[in-house]
């Protein structure tokens, strides 16, 4: 059997030999080539590929939000906005001293949760090695999951931070940007969490408007119409 996922780019040959071309796949003589950018997935006598499009491509020392979606006895398994699957070991959160038995991963991180991490490793032959070993990350206990697109996000931090500084002292919210598109923002006030939310959902919109600095201050100050 060959890889079953691995990284691939128009003309690549993923496999040959009998197995049915699905998405984005063709067959050339007794070949299986990749027609776009992304994970090829072997699964019984298919094949097909994943388009990276919009997704998140890790690089190592990101910091991303991911959410918790199972777990074995050793590690965590993290929705990361990506083709591929965040990977967190048990070791990272209890320590090196980590017993199978005498810890219960779900005591800590249960699925649905969302957490801060960091890539800690990536070579896109395997899933990525998450971590929440730093200061600063680990379990979000509060706050409102917004998705974006992951080439959104230089433009919510903006030059120097200047973006989501305004937005975040406009609104009183707490804004925590995942490079995957993932953003948690928290609030103590409904008004200032729902505005964070509408400028962040803007920024996403509108990220190739010359203006949008001045859009988005402008609904801060409660100037705009909609």
């Amino acid at each position: 059997m060959a890889d079953k996922r691995k990284y691939v780019i128009p003309g690549d040959v993923i496999t040959s030999g009998p197995f049915r071309p699905e998405q984005n796949v063709v067959l050339e003589g007794n070949n299986i080539i990749a027609t776009s950018v992304g994970i090829s997935e072997i699964y019984e006598d298919s094949v097909k590929v994943i388009p990276l499009t919009g997704k998140y491509i890790p690089k190592i020392n990101d910091l991303v939000i991911g959410k918790v979606i199972s777990h074995t006895s050793l590690s965590w398994e993290l929705d990361v906005n990506s083709c591929y699957v965040g990977f967190l070991p048990a070791q990272d959160v209890f320590g090196r001293d980590f017993s199978t038995h005498a810890d219960e991963l779900s005591s800590k991180l249960k699925t649905g949760d969302l957490v801060a991490a960091r890539i800690a490793n990536f070579d896109r032959t395997r899933d990525p090695l998450i971590t929440i070993s730093d200061r600063d990350l680990g379990k979000i206990d509060d706050g409102i999951l917004v998705k974006i697109s992951p080439s959104k996000v230089p433009r919510l931090i903006g030059k120097k931070g200047s973006m989501i500084q305004m937005i975040e002292m406009g609104t009183n919210a707490a804004i925590t940007i995942g490079q995957n598109g993932w953003v948690v923002i928290s609030c103590e006030t409904e008004e200032g969490l729902s505005k964070a939310k509408k400028a962040v959902e803007m920024v996403n919109e509108k990220a190739h408007i010359a203006n949008l600095t001045d859009l988005i201050k402008d609904m801060l100050d409660g100037k705009d119409e909609s």
